[in-house]
């Protein structure tokens, strides 16, 4: 690539036409005109964006028959999976409808059939023929499904999407003459807890009634009723303009009150005099805006593409206003998890969005600082004065209701059983608003939620320490998801009690609080129990050895996600192997998630070609071909948490240090980042080429200490955004520190050269074929 000219590296910004960062290099480094990067003189360098996007487009020649084929869309409220109408699949195409709001409101019946997500229902797209091929295209970069239809009486050319603002499904169809009568129809879902077909039902528990639709001037509505009251109202409308009809669906929730059919009405009459492409105008712009916070290049071209598919799934299921993820996301299928999952499930469903620069799909610190009070509430009544904890499910709102094995789990009580002692899953959530926290270095964060919280959640653990006869802390017995049995210094519980207390601590001091439990935090942090280990590695705890096939890694926190432990010393290494070798050496009861978690253990080992082989298990034995994933039913968490293994083989920022490129294998010569946040909220961007890091630029959002494992073999120089040197010290271990005050950059590259500074997707290894259905 040729090198930045002299204007271009003395532009302002961050970036021009997104594809050539500037600053950083000294001016007589430039060289070749930018223009000379594209085809002819006066075209544009071609957009990294678009070029990995439509790359990563999912395609369909052959009809999806389920939810884990189709595609999907969805804007973090509204969703629809797409794929052939079970048992009519050459006579009808399935438009799901689901929202992550509708749900039941009967709390004695628990979270998982009282307070549980309910179905909506589903359109059919009806030809007039018989369906005899299909061209389908799901468009990432504009979160479009566009394509055709072919029947043996003519085509459907579609075009759909739900819109990110306006929460409306829009399908606009245009008929071939022999088509021109095909029709939609509506089919409402009985507003039962999915669970029911899994599940007995608890006592006096029954499904809600039928519900009714009716016409409203020209806009059809199915009103369903609630038996707690409330409702939720599916509407739709469909328009003519030329020779297409387009299709507007909205759908409303609203409890106690019966509002949500007034919503439903006023939002498809705003929406349906738009014609289509007036709607995509908005939407596009968001979503295009949405792909260019970030950037990861590599040379995996299956992978590349799978990863660009799980942040347009993230987004089309998250928002930082919506309800947390529940397990299917807001494409609710028949499922026996039909609400959240606090014991892994929503963890792994944002990890990714700190390293990918999408802090504004956060959800999850939202909930738990606006539903705290709920928190105390599913304590027992003894301490929730001064405690709080989550329960393995909850609503939208953090309620669970009863407790009990078929309608809900509650947080339980160390020592005790019924009900099951689970009671770690608040400070697991919480540290992801740590997290949050360190990627933002916003103090509003760690002041008015995470240290508030984790202080009553910890305070929960320390009712039940008491000291052994060997002078040490230890806890009463605790359950370790979901390895089964309750044992007595649970490392689970051990893990997560280690890591909060810590954490006070530290938060403490940065917001200057002198907090009269911090004499207790240091007190466990020095008497705590050791981790109960054996010669295979790490135990569930004290009474139960890890000796059967498990898919959670409950009881490795410490290694990962906490990076409590992380190889530092020869026996903590040794430790470490041994305990993932152990885990994953169990075959049986192995699922996705198994090897996601083991591949960013390995990631942290700095064992990339490790790394990549359990990436490689997770994509041929589980993941299905739209992306999706199933355990029993749809479960969403285990596909997002396979792009955060990727984050952390690109870079990893615990500890106070970036490491970048820590854990790549072999054949990933080439790889380019951009923007890519890291703890300490610096955006790091970095291009790898024939196997060596060429340059290292980050950028300070904060002013936070700056320590980078930057990869660069021999002597470095380091220069500011207008190309001056920069002051740096030696941190050990290849690593630098950098004084990088609050929005300036630091440019790190090998002493005398002047690499070019494109962000531009690098050469696949070779080809691989497209998610979807293609053709076979």
């Amino acid at each position: 690539m040729p090198s930045p000219s002299r204007r271009t590296v003395l532009a302002s910004g961050s970036a021009l036409g997104g594809t050539l960062l500037t600053g950083g290099l000294p001016a007589q480094a430039s060289a070749a005109d930018p223009e000379s990067t594209a085809g002819t003189a006066h075209e544009p360098p071609p957009d990294p964006w678009r070029t990995v996007l439509a790359d990563a487009d999912l395609v369909w020649q052959r009809m999806p028959a389920t939810w884990y084929e189709g595609p999907f869309l969805g804007n973090g409220f509204l969703g629809s999976g797409i794929y052939a109408e079970p048992g009519a699949e050459t006579r009808a195409v399935r438009f799901n409808v689901q929202h992550s709001e509708v749900q039941d409101h009967r709390p004695e019946f628990g979270s998982l059939f009282g307070l549980a997500r309910l179905p909506i229902g589903h359109f059919t797209l009806e030809p007039v023929g018989t369906i005899t091929g299909l061209d389908w295209r799901l468009g990432l970069r504009d979160a479009e499904l566009t394509g055709t239809l072919t029947t043996d009486r003519g085509t459907l050319a579609l075009r759909a999407l739900v819109h990110n603002d306006r929460s409306v499904l829009a399908v606009e169809v245009t008929p071939s003459e022999g088509e021109r009568g095909f029709r939609w129809v509506f089919h409402p879902a009985d507003a039962i807890s999915p669970r029911a077909a899994f599940r007995p039902l608890p006592d006096g528990y029954r499904g809600n009634p039928p519900p009714e639709v009716t016409e409203h001037d020209g806009v059809l509505a199915a009103v369903q009723p609630l038996l707690a009251g409330g409702q939720h109202v599916t509407a739709w409308r469909e328009r003519r303009a030329g020779g297409a009809r387009t299709l507007y669906v909205h759908v409303a929730h609203s409890y106690p009150g019966t509002t949500a059919l007034d919503r439903a009405l006023k939002a498809v009459r705003r929406a349906s005099p738009l014609p289509y492409s007036a709607l995509a105008v908005t939407h596009r712009a968001w979503w295009h805006a949405y792909y260019r916070k970030s950037f990861l290049s590599l040379p995996d071209a299956r992978l590349q593409r799978f990863y660009w598919i799980q942040l347009y799934k993230t987004a089309s299921a998250a928002r930082r206003d919506a309800p947390v993820m529940a397990t299917c996301g807001p494409w609710l299928e028949s499922t026996p998890w039909p609400n959240t999952w606090w014991n892994l499930n929503a963890q792994l469903e944002y990890w990714l969005i700190h390293g990918s620069n999408h802090l504004e799909l956060d959800a999850i610190t939202r909930s738990l600082s606006e539903f705290r009070d709920n928190l105390a509430k599913e304590t027992a009544p003894p301490y929730r004065a001064d405690s709080l904890g989550i329960p393995r499910t909850t609503d939208p709102h953090l309620v669970n209701g009863a407790a009990g094995t078929l309608t809900g789990y509650g947080v339980g009580i160390p020592g005790q059983d019924p009900p099951t002692p689970e009671v770690g899953n608040l400070t697991w959530a919480l540290h992801n608003v740590w997290l949050s926290y360190r990627h933002t270095m916003d103090e509003s964060i760690l002041r008015d939620v995470l240290f508030p919280l984790l202080r009553k959640a910890i305070n929960y653990y320390l009712h039940f320490l008491e000291p052994g006869p060997d002078g040490r802390l230890h806890l009463p017995a605790t359950f370790s998801p979901e390895y089964g049995g309750n044992s007595r210094d649970c490392n689970y519980d051990l893990m997560l009690l280690t890591w909060g207390c810590r954490t006070l601590l530290e938060s403490a001091e940065l917001l200057g609080i002198d907090d009269e439990s911090a004499p207790r935090w240091r007190e466990v942090l020095a008497r705590r129990v050791p981790y109960p280990t054996d010669a295979n590695g790490f135990m569930i705890g004290a009474d139960i050895p890890f000796a059967k096939s498990h898919r959670h890694y409950s009881h490795l926190l410490a290694v990962y996600p906490l990076y409590e432990l992380t190889g530092r010393t020869s026996h903590e290494r040794d430790l470490i192997e041994r305990s993932l070798a152990h885990w994953v050496g169990f075959e049986g009861a192995l699922q996705g998630y198994t090897f996601t978690g083991a591949a960013s253990m390995s990631a942290l080992l700095g064992k990339g070609e490790d790394a990549l082989k359990y990436l490689g298990e997770l994509m041929s034995r589980f993941v299905q071909p739209n992306t999706m994933y199933k355990e029993s039913g749809p479960v969403i968490e285990t596909p997002l948490s396979a792009a955060q293994s990727l984050h952390d083989m690109v870079c990893q920022s615990w500890g106070g240090v970036i490491r970048v490129f820590p854990a790549l294998p072999d054949a990933w010569a080439d790889l380019t980042v951009h923007d890519f946040r890291t703890q300490g909220a610096f955006l790091l961007s970095a291009v790898r080429a024939g196997g060596v890091t060429r340059w290292v630029r980050l950028v300070g959002e904060a002013g936070a200490p700056c320590v980078v494992q930057h990869g660069i073999t021999g002597p470095v120089e380091v220069r500011d955004g207008r190309g001056r040197p920069l002051r740096y010290s030696d941190a050990g271990e290849g690593a630098i520190r950098i004084a990088l005050p609050k929005g300036e950059s630091a440019l790190i590259t090998a002493r005398g050269d002047r690499p070019d500074l494109t962000i531009a997707p690098v050469r696949p290894n070779e080809e691989a074929s497209r998610w979807g259905l293609p053709a076979e």
